[in-house]
């Protein structure tokens, strides 16, 4: 890395090997571990992640004019509502991760997999015209309810023809992996989503949930390393959404705890 001598002496100072430590690291971990100011953390920060930054920033005029050719302008995948879609300006950005949380029986698994079924749709009708790889950490896929989905599609979707929509072939193009930990989940995001996304058979990822694999992996006196595991995900997520412009769905559901001042606390 390109850094003031001053810096490079805290790094050192701090054994800081590699570029993922420094970003897997707090900004208060870092001024701890390396002496430095505020100011200077920040610009390692900055330093370190332009390093790893596999494409350069896209400002929004060229986003705009849609002269990038990984991103398409303003493209969304629709949710199937028009309540919704209005709600966020045409649904889900095709390159962005979006997270849905709630508490149970919310509704979240529910809108997930007609997210699944939508993506399956031609463009005009909202869809991405692929399919979707859903990800489970907790339970069983809900091939039943994705099933009554299908079959009430005519009813859910009265925007679209009764003749395309008996052409798709739904259950064949939604994809499910079973995720129980941490390790399982990151070989999932980094060999067989990727390959799923490459060859163009799936265009939505949708991971339910985040929360479940790190809370029977960690300690709370863990945070340190569970914190940095979130981040390696997170950064996983981000990379598969912008290199192959995908919207990325994450559930987590919310916790209701009751304290014993008779205050509530969500999760």
């Amino acid at each position: 890395l390109d850094l003031n001598p001053r810096i490079a002496a805290g790094v050192r100072r701090a054994r800081l090997k590699s570029v993922r430590d420094l970003l897997c690291a707090s900004a208060l971990e870092l001024q701890s571990l390396t002496g430095l100011s505020p100011s200077d953390v920040q610009q390692l920060l900055a330093t370190a992640a332009a390093a790893c930054r596999a494409h350069p920033p896209v400002p929004a005029v060229v986003l705009h004019l849609g002269e990038c050719p990984r991103l398409e302008s303003g493209l969304r995948l629709s949710v199937g509502c028009a309540v919704l879609d209005e709600l966020l300006r045409g649904g889900l950005p095709a390159g962005g991760i979006t997270e849905l949380s709630g508490q149970s029986s919310a509704g979240k698994t529910q809108l997930a997999l007609q997210l699944c079924l939508c993506v399956q749709y031609p463009t005009q009708y909202g869809g991405l015209d692929s399919g979707a790889v859903y990800i489970c950490t907790e339970n069983c896929f809900p091939i039943r309810r994705l099933q009554q989905l299908i079959s009430d599609q005519h009813a859910l979707r009265p925007d679209v023809p009764p003749s395309l929509i008996s052409t798709l072939k739904f259950s064949d193009r939604v994809y499910v992996e079973h995720a129980a930990d941490l390790d399982s989940l990151q070989r999932c995001l980094s060999r067989r989503v990727p390959l799923l996304l490459a060859r163009g058979l799936v265009r939505l990822l949708v991971l339910d949930s985040v929360a479940a694999v790190f809370r029977g992996e960690f300690q709370a006196a863990e945070w340190q390393e569970r914190t940095r595991q979130m981040l390696s995900v997170s950064s996983t997520l981000h990379r598969l959404s912008w290199d192959f412009a995908t919207p990325v769905l994450c559930i987590n559901q919310v916790i209701l705890l009751w304290q014993c001042e008779s205050r509530r606390t969500y999760l």
